[in-house]
């Protein structure tokens, strides 16, 4: 099982995050995530650095660990934009690209109509997940969906692509037996608590963890992934 982590992209600059990107390579990290947010969910005050520019900086500052979105959600931008910002990275950085897709939630509405994009459907915003997964996978970039309902299930399924699980605990990992599954969610706050969590996520046949706030976002995200990489030289 590869090891990730989610940047500490809600901060004022990019700093923190190509300081914390840097440190996971230098750490064994496998690879680093940005989330495609305006603001932190439920605090519009506090800033989020763009994911696009943002990935093309970590394109430059990074070369090894993979570089993906976690999630890109097809409700912001029209999908033949979306699709053409992730050639113009995976024309940079070849297989260290991962498009982590998403159709967005009710907390996303007020995201889209604070800069007059409307939300759609969920019928709709599924079918235009769909569609972003055919464009990616046509240009040859990995893709994950992102969701926890039967119907991105279903999708990533009839897609071929790869299913991205937030916040669940293992055991719904290893219940899911037709597609390959990845997991996102929150890093416990000591070494051994998140190599037992790693642990319990390889066993359970994550293909991938991608270890996510409050932890990864304190700080001193450079310590917290120092003790990310105990966590994986442990499991190791």
């Amino acid at each position: 099982m590869k090891v990730g982590i989610t940047l500490p992209q809600f901060r004022p600059t990019a700093d923190a995050s190509l300081a914390a990107a840097r440190a996971s390579e230098a750490a064994g990290l496998d690879g680093v995530f940005v989330f495609d947010h305006l603001w932190a969910i439920g605090n519009p005050d506090r800033p989020a650095r763009n994911a696009w520019p943002l990935l093309g900086a970590l394109a430059g500052e990074t070369e090894r660990v993979v570089l993906g979105t976690l999630v890109a959600r097809v409700s912001l931008l029209p999908n033949a934009v979306l699709a053409h910002n992730l050639e113009t990275l995976h024309r940079m950085v070849g297989d260290r690209l991962v498009a982590g897709l998403g159709a967005g939630d009710r907390l996303s509405v007020a995201e889209n109509l604070a800069v007059d994009v409307p939300f759609p459907s969920a019928d709709e915003r599924l079918a235009d997940l769909a569609d972003a997964c055919r464009r990616t996978c046509a240009l040859g970039i990995t893709t994950w969906v992102g969701g926890l309902s039967g119907r991105i299930h279903e999708l990533a399924l009839a897609e071929g692509v790869v299913l991205n699980l937030w916040g669940v605990e293992p055991d719904r990992v290893a219940a899911v037996t037709d597609v390959e599954v990845t997991w996102g969610g929150p890093t416990p706050k000591d070494a051994d608590a998140t190599a037992d969590l790693l642990r319990r996520l390889e066993v359970a046949g994550a293909s991938w963890a991608v270890l996510g706030p409050p932890f990864i976002a304190d700080d001193d995200p450079r310590r917290a992934v120092e003790m990310v990489g105990e966590a994986v030289a442990a499991l190791r």
